[in-house]
């Protein structure tokens, strides 16, 4: 299964679709504009919300749960790293490994790829393209890869003095 990503670019709030190959909409994420940490709920095409991340506040490094269908399926969090960002997958038995900056990493468990994850740079905004090998998987994937983003653009923001 391969979805893609396209962030809006100059927008208030988190404001994205993802799409299929053929550029069909699949999921909307939206986040809250006035909160305490992040809050993004995913929608599907039918406008029922099938995944809801919210960030935990008062934590040393980034801490995001994710929830889906109400219930919590998995707790994201970047680990302390003196040369490069590390995360660690609570709940399934996942782990990440690859490039984060360089937005190109995979989502594996027990040897085997989850997720593939790319960025496209020569676009009009943040694209991703995501290749989710069990359909199964597409909506955790699809959480942990919005976590990682918000993660690396909330510490440009901050590196960046915005």
């Amino acid at each position: 299964m391969e979805l893609f990503i396209k962030q809006k670019v100059f927008s208030w709030k988190d404001h994205f679709s993802v799409k299929d190959r053929q550029g069909r909409d699949c999921y909307l994420v939206e986040g809250k504009l006035f909160s305490w940490g992040k809050k993004l709920h995913v929608f599907d095409q039918s406008g029922k919300e099938v995944l809801y991340i919210e960030q935990r506040l008062w934590k040393w490094l980034p801490t995001y749960v994710l929830f889906i269908e109400g219930k919590e399926a998995a707790v994201v969090k970047q680990e302390f790293s003196f040369f490069k960002p590390r995360y660690t997958i609570e709940g399934p038995n996942w782990r990440m490994e690859g490039s984060f900056g360089a937005h190109q990493y995979q989502i594996m468990e027990s040897g085997k790829v989850i997720a593939d994850i790319s960025k496209e740079w020569f676009t009009w905004g943040d694209s991703y393209a995501l290749r989710i090998n069990d359909e199964a998987h597409a909506l955790l994937a699809l959480g942990i890869i919005i976590v990682i983003d918000c993660v690396i653009a909330s510490q440009q923001a901050a590196s960046s003095g915005s």
